[in-house]
C-alpha cells in the first residue's frame, strides 16, 4: 500500500552546517560521560560495594536499571509521535536532558546504607539520560543524509567514547591524588557539569527540518500522539523488515546491556579491581570504542549496516565467552578492549538501521519504537542477570561455599545468559531484508 506523505510532515531539504554536526557530536561528548562514569566505571560499583555490598547489592543494581528502562520504554513512543508532530525534538531533548544533569549531581548525597535515595536519584538520572537519547538520535536525519547517516553516526560515537575519556581521567586524577568516598561523590557532581556544558552547543545551533503541524479540530496535544501510534500499527504490515530488526535489535540489545551495566560489578566481584583500577579499564574500553565506532560506521558506509552489524555482534559473542576461562586481571583488560571495540559497533550500525529503515515522516516515531525495544530489553537483561547472579550465588552459599566464592560463581554462571541473547539476536538478525525494505519506503516519499 502506497502511503502518501502529507506537505505538513515533508522535510525542508537543507544541508546541515559544519558547525551542527559538531554540534550533535559535543552532545555525544557530553552525555558518554554520564555513561562512563555513571553506569560504567564509578557508581555501579561503589553502588553495589559501598552503598549496598554483596550479592544484593548485584540484585538491586539490576533492579534499578530495569526501572528506569520500563519508564524510558512506555513513554519514549508516545513522546516520539508528539515529538513528530509539533517538530519539538529539541525541547524535549532539553527537559530529559536537564533531569539527567540535575539527578547526576544528586548523586553526591548517596552514602553507605542509603539505599532508596541511591536507587531513587539513579533510576531519574537515567530516564533523563536513556529518554534524552530518542530525540538525540532522531535528530541524526536533520544532520546527516542518508548516505551520510553511517559515517556520520560513527564519528558521533568516537567523540562520544573520546568525552567519556577525558571524564574518567579527570575522576581518575582526584581519586588517585585524595583518598575516601568523599571525592568518589564528588565524581558525579563533576561528571554532571561536564554533560551540561558539552551539550550546550546543540541546542544553540542545530536547526530540525521537521515543521509543526496544525491539530486537526477536535484533537489535542495528548491525543495526536495516540492517534499516530494507532495508525503506525494498523498499517506495520508496510514495515515487516524493521518489526524483524526491531526484535532482533531487542534480543541481542539484552546482552549488550547486561554487559555495560555489570562490567564494574564483574571487574570488582571476579578480580578485586579498586575504583582507580575500575576506572582504568573503563579508560582501555572507551578508548577501543573510538576505533570501534569509526571503523564499523566506515564498514557500513562500505558494505552495509547489515554487514557491520552481524560482524560487530560476533565478536561481541567471542568476547563475552573469554569471561568463563579467564581468571587474571590483565586478560580481563584485554577482554574489556574487545568488548569496547565491538559493542560501540553493535550500538551505532544499529541506531544508523534505524535511521535508514524508518519513514521519512515518522522518524522519531520509529525512534521510539527503537527505545521501546532498546528500552525493554535493558529492562530484561540486567534483571535477570541480576537475579540469575544473585540466585546462583545463594545456591553456590548453601552448599558451603564462601560468601565471596559463591558471588563469584553466580556472576560467571550470569555470563552464560549473556552469550545466549547475543547468539539468539544474531539468528534473527540474519532474517532481516534491510535492502527491500528500504527500496520499499523510497516510493512513501
Amino acid at each position: 500500500m502506497e502511503i502518501v506523505v502529507p506537505k505538513s510532515e515533508s522535510l525542508i531539504r537543507r544541508r546541515a552546517t559544519r558547525g551542527e554536526r559538531w554540534a550533535w557530536y559535543m552532545y555525544d561528548f557530553g552525555n558518554s560521560a554520564y555513561a562512563a562514569v555513571v553506569t560504567l566505571a564509578v557508581y555501579s560499583a561503589y553502588f553495589k560495594q559501598q552503598v549496598v555490598g554483596g550479592a544484593e547489592g548485584s540484585r538491586l543494581w539490576g533492579l534499578s536499571v530495569g526501572i528506569a528502562m520500563l519508564v524510558v520504554a512506555i513513554t519514549s513512543p508516545i513522546l516520539g509521535a508528539l515529538a513528530d508532530f509539533s517538530a519539538a525534538k529539541k525541547r524535549l531533548l532539553l527537559v530529559f536532558t536537564a533531569i539527567s544533569v540535575v539527578f547526576t549531581a544528586m548523586l553526591f548525597f548517596v552514602q553507605q546504607g542509603d539505599i532508596v535515595i541511591g536507587m531513587v536519584f539513579f533510576i531519574l538520572a537515567e530516564i533523563g539520560y536513556r529518554g534524552a537519547q530518542v530525540f538525540y538520535d532522531a535528530l541524526l536525519p536533520d544532520i546527516a543524509s542518508e548516505d551520510e547517516m553511517g559515517q556520520v553516526s560513527g564519528n558521533g560515537w568516537a567523540i562520544g567514547s573520546f568525552g567519556g575519556i577525558v571524564c574518567l581521567l579527570i575522576v581518575l586524577a582526584l581519586i588517585t591524588l585524595v583518598k575516601g568516598t568523599f571525592v568518589i561523590r564528588l565524581a558525579f557532581i563533576i561528571t554532571a557539569v561536564f554533560y551540561a556544558v558539552s551539550t550546550i552547543p546543540a541546542f544553540l545551533k542545530i536547526q530540525e527540518k521537521s515543521q509543526p503541524q496544525v491539530l486537526p479540530p477536535g484533537e489535542s496535544y495528548l491525543s495526536v500522539p495516540f492517534r499516530r501510534l494507532v495508525e503506525t500499527f494498523k498499517t506495520s504490515r508496510d514495515y515487516k523488515e524493521f518489526i524483524k530488526f526491531m526484535v532482533a535489535f531487542l534480543v541481542y540489545n539484552d546482552g549488550i546491556m547486561m554487559t555495560l551495566d555489570f562490567a564494574a560489578i564483574i571487574g570488582a566481584v571476579l578480580f578485586g579491581m579498586n575504583q582507580q583500577q575500575l576506572i582504568v579499564f573503563m579508560i582501555i574500553v572507551q578508548i577501543t570504542s573510538v576505533g570501534g565506532a569509526y571503523l564499523f560506521g566506515q564498514m557500513a558506509g562500505r558494505w552495509g549496516s547489515k554487514f557491520a552489524l552481524v560482524l560487530s555482534i560476533i565478536m561481541m559473542i567471542f568476547t563475552v565467552s573469554g569471561l568463563l576461562i579467564v581468571d587474571s586481571l590483565a586478560m580481563f583488560n584485554v577482554l574489556g578492549a574487545l568488548a569496547g571495540f565491538a559493542l560501540t559497533g553493535v550500538q551505532s550500525v544499529s541506531r544508523t538501521m534505524v535511521s535508514q529503515m524508518a519513514p521519512p515522516s515518522k522518524v522519531t516515531e520509529f525512534y521510539g519504537f527503537f527505545s521501546i525495544a532498546g528500552r525493554t530489553s535493558s529492562f530484561i537483561g540486567p534483571t535477570l542477570y541480576g537475579l540469575i547472579a544473585a540466585s546462583a550465588a545463594g545456591w553456590y552459599s548453601r552448599q558451603g561455599y564462601d560468601l565471596l566464592s559463591a558471588e563469584q560463581h553466580g556472576l560467571r554462571i550470569a555470563v552464560l545468559s549473556i552469550i545466549a541473547f547475543l547468539a539468539a539476536g544474531l539468528v534473527l538478525l540474519m532474517f532481516v531484508r534491510q535492502k527491500r525494505h528500504m527500496k520499499a519506503i523510497q516510493t512513501e516519499v
